[in-house]
Parts: C-alpha cells; structure tokens; sequence
C-alpha cells in the first residue's frame, strides 16, 4: 500500500552524510490536500534518493509518494 501527499516545500535540509558513509536528506511540505487543517509534514530520502529533491524549490508544489 502507498501513501500520497500534495503540498507545498516549506524547508529543504541539506545531505547529511554520515562516517559510515550512509546519506540523508529531509524535506517538510505543508499538505494542501487536508481541507481545513493543513498539516507540516517531514520526509527522508537516503542512499541514492536523496538528489532527487534537487529539482525543487522552497515553495513548489509537489506530490509525495
């Protein structure tokens, strides 16, 4: 089962690289896709993932799956 969420970037964090060489990276939307309450939701991307929020800007719409 998959999860989706829209919304807005609201924070891009820089990759964190750790000594074991394992990267991540986190990224928070303001969901527009609550009605009424609109949640700050974060998200993690590692190993490999975590250039593909590159293409993104604080601000942008996106969908997360």
């Amino acid at each position: 089962m998959s999860m989706t969420k829209e919304g807005v970037i609201i924070a891009i964090d820089e990759t964190i690289t750790f000594d074991s060489g394992f990267t991540k990276r986190e990224f928070v939307i303001k969901t527009t896709d609550d009605g009424d309450y609109p949640q700050e939701l974060k998200f993690e991307l590692v190993k490999d993932k975590t250039a593909l929020i590159d293409k993104y800007n604080v601000g942008d719409k996106i969908t997360v799956h």
